[in-house]
């Protein structure tokens, strides 16, 4: 049996030659770091027998693909303490995430984060022993045999078929695919970072458990760094600074159900506008559909009877009708209000529609999860040689908004079509993949398989932005739609004179309005730069009595120009004033002094910074304004 490395050449093995083997062959010193090998892309442990020839690769801590092994360990190997801390404990599942790990429990005492020392303790000292993890493969009847007495892997091993593996460390045993590393001692940089109640298999009828979050990293040096990080984005928070900026709040009388407060108002219809702008210009019809349709919309679009229990439901005249959880049927309806040929299309359909979804309290969050939001949907339909195109220029979109405008990189997935659920054919699935991928690379974007993840009627693209504090957010997607077109009797005439259906297009930019917003405070630490800022100049006059009057009337120039401007006139101290403003994260303080008020000058200061600039009214105005326009004026070119 050969394998092929990466440089291109063959090794041929004996029987039963594990990773190490190979490693040793080829150098000493490689052996000593290698962690794990792939084959034909597949991750395995280094002491299993490769099992057939394929593409080979050797993994060592420079490997991304490490990291995620090693916080899987970490998962397992916080089991391991638990049980030698808390015997009697349940457990359900513990995966390696994005940024760590965490691990379901069903514990026999309570714990909290101030017993996480003794835990992390308890961690260490076993990572120290180096206990072997080893792998086993058992019979469906062994594992159950093995696991009796645990009712939540007794469960999921109800449902596997076939051979099902084991791994051991010490006196813990997990039900896992793998893979890991050799034993325990490569995770000593970790650290428990906080709990929560997570229902087993995400079902609210189910138990709930206790999930334990943590990370790992291979150094001190990265751990600390993350950790410091961690605090950075508890100064973010948006909820936080959301109370502290006065831009939204959240009553007990709606859970779930934001109330902008009047600089989240501004700041919120900056972004609307600066939305219906940009989407005019690319040549989007922009639209607005009811809140509330009838159920029988509901049933022709599916969510009757596959979304009822997230739908808030009412009787209008003895008949039921559903508020909208998503603004697609509605796009639909307006699509079949006209009869389109081949040369109208394609039609783009914009729309920020309010949606309203019955979200488990558990799981409401500040702006990150609500009960209802804005969307800013856009349906597109085309022909079938459009798509290519048009999903070229949703991407070049994306790109505007992300990168030119926010300053927030991404990357991109496209998902597959689904293993078992899907409906077209195999032919229309290929075509219509290869479509969304020759779109991206056509433009030079690079972009990762996401397999089977597709939904059951297209597959789609996502688009997760990276902020600045190294957080990943799901935002724009491209989703192609095989099923609503035909729900709907989507129709448009072809060159032939026939009806055909059009191919159709989901996609949001913002995605949920409030979420981003959510984004955006943390992105910039409310700092937000001058074009967004609800209030983007503060006029501090130094004395009440002989400034005040300068001081409304720069805001009054500002104020013609279109700029938000406020004047501070309380009877605080100036530098208290000053403070202030800095607090509040104002682009602009401006202090009016005898000076300015004689020689119709401003002295200003940006956020963030000690320097001060005199220089007079009307230079400072324009230069805000330009600051101000240079965004509101981009355009997609």
């Amino acid at each position: 049996m050969n394998i092929t490395l990466p440089d291109g050449k063959t090794m041929q093995l004996k029987p039963g030659m594990n990773g190490l083997d190979v490693a040793n062959q080829i150098s000493p010193s490689l052996a000593k770091r290698v962690l794990a090998y792939a084959l034909d892309g597949q991750l395995y442990d280094l002491y299993w027998p490769i099992p057939k020839a394929g593409s080979f690769k050797l993994l060592t801590e420079k490997d991304p693909e490490t990291l995620n092994m090693l916080r899987h360990d970490a998962s397992h190997l916080l089991a391991q303490a638990i049980i030698a801390l808390y015997p009697g404990t349940k457990f359900g599942v513990g995966p390696a995430i994005d940024e760590g790990f965490y691990y379901d429990m069903d514990l026999s005492q309570p714990i909290s984060e101030e017993d996480f020392p003794k835990i992390e303790a308890k961690m260490l000292e076993l990572a120290k022993q180096a206990f072997p993890i080893t792998r086993k493969e058992v019979s469906k009847q062994q594992a159950l045999e093995m696991f009796k007495d645990d009712p939540y892997k007794t469960e999921m091993i109800q449902a596997l078929m076939g051979t099902i593996s084991i791994y051991t460390q010490g006196a813990f045993t997990d039900l896992c695919l793998g893979p890991h590393f050799i034993n325990t001692s490569f995770n000593q940089n970790f650290k428990l970072l906080n709990t929560a109640g997570a229902y087993w298999r995400g079902d609210s009828k189910n138990k709930q458990l206790t999930r334990i979050y943590g990370t790992a990293f291979f150094n001190k040096k990265d751990l600390d760094a993350y950790v410091l990080m961690l605090e950075e984005r508890k100064k973010r928070d948006h909820r936080k600074l959301g109370k502290e900026l006065g831009l939204f709040m959240i009553s007990d009388y709606g859970p779930g159900f934001p109330f902008w407060l009047n600089k989240g108002m501004i700041l919120r219809k900056t972004l609307e506008n600066f939305w219906i702008d940009v989407h005019r210009a690319a040549g989007y019809q922009l639209v607005q559909t009811p809140t509330m349709l009838s159920k029988e919309l509901w049933e022709t679009s599916g969510h009757w009877f596959n979304y009822r229990d997230n739908m808030y439901v009412s009787e209008v005249d003895e008949k039921e009708y559903a508020i909208k959880p998503m603004n697609c049927p509605g796009s639909m309806l307006v699509y079949k209000n006209e009869f389109y040929s081949y040369k109208d299309l394609p039609i783009r359909m914009g729309e920020l529609g309010n949606v309203h979804r019955h979200e488990a309290s558990g799981a409401l969050s500040g702006l990150f999860r609500v009960r209802n939001f804005t969307q800013d949907d856009a349906h597109i339909y085309c022909t079938p040689e459009q798509l290519e195109s048009e999903v070229r220029e949703i991407v070049k979109l994306f790109d505007f908004f992300y990168k030119k405008v926010f300053h927030i990189d991404y990357d991109v997935y496209l998902s597959t079509r689904p293993e078992n659920k899907y409906i077209g054919t195999l032919e229309t699935w290929a075509k219509s993949e290869k479509a969304l991928g020759d779109a991206l690379t056509g433009m030079g974007k690079t972009f990762k398989i996401n397999p089977g993840d597709g939904a059951f009627y297209g597959p789609k693209l996502d688009f997760k932005l990276k902020d600045s504090v190294g957080r990943t957010w799901q935002c724009g997607t491209v989703q192609l739609d095989m099923n609503n077109p035909e729900r709907f009797d989507l129709t448009y005439i072809n060159e032939k004179n026939e009806k055909v259906r059009p191919v159709m297009l989901h996609r949001v930019v913002y995605g949920s309005l409030e979420r981003f917003i959510g984004i955006l405070i943390e992105h910039y630490a409310g700092a937000f730069p001058t074009w967004l800022a609800p209030v983007q100049i503060k006029i501090l006059p130094v004395n009440q009595s002989f400034h005040l009057d300068f001081s409304y009337a720069l805001k009054k120039a500002a104020s013609a120009l279109g700029l938000r401007a406020e004047v501070d006139a309380s009877n605080e101290k100036l530098g208290y004033r000053i403070r202030n403003a800095q607090v509040e994260k104002i682009p602009y303080s401006v202090v009016i002094g005898d000076k300015e008020r004689d020689g119709q000058m401003v002295t200003y200061r940006p956020y963030g910074s000690e320097e001060q600039t005199t220089v007079t009214m009307d230079i400072f105005l324009q230069k805000v304004l330009k600051e101000v326009t240079d965004i509101t004026s981009l355009r997609i070119v």
